[in-house]
């Protein structure tokens, strides 16, 4: 779900995270870090042939964006709007395998 800038839109393109599994496998376990409305979960895609990958995923669990563009209506939150190999800009493939 999502658009260009935030959730699946966003890092399936800008950073290379082609599998449910990469974000739901960090979301299924207890949050890493939380700052006030922002928080994230980590995670680990690993592969037998090239080693391990830290998947970070980030959330919103408030009803607007910090930046008040997006707004997810009464009631709901934001949910989670990236996801990410940690200390690089694209995964390498291999994590989608």
């Amino acid at each position: 779900m999502g658009n260009g800038e935030l959730a699946w839109n966003h890092f399936t393109g800008k950073h290379n995270v082609k599998k449910c599994d990469l974000v739901n496998i960090p979301l299924s376990g207890t949050v890493d870090s939380v700052d006030g409305h922002n928080i994230q979960y980590w995670g680990w895609a690993t592969n037998r042939a090239y080693g391990r990958a830290k998947i970070v995923v980030k959330a919103r669990h408030a009803r607007r964006t910090a930046d008040r563009r997006y707004d997810a209506g009464p009631g709901e939150v934001i949910g989670a709007i990236t996801a990410y190999c940690k200390g690089i800009r694209k995964c390498p493939d291999r994590v989608n395998e």
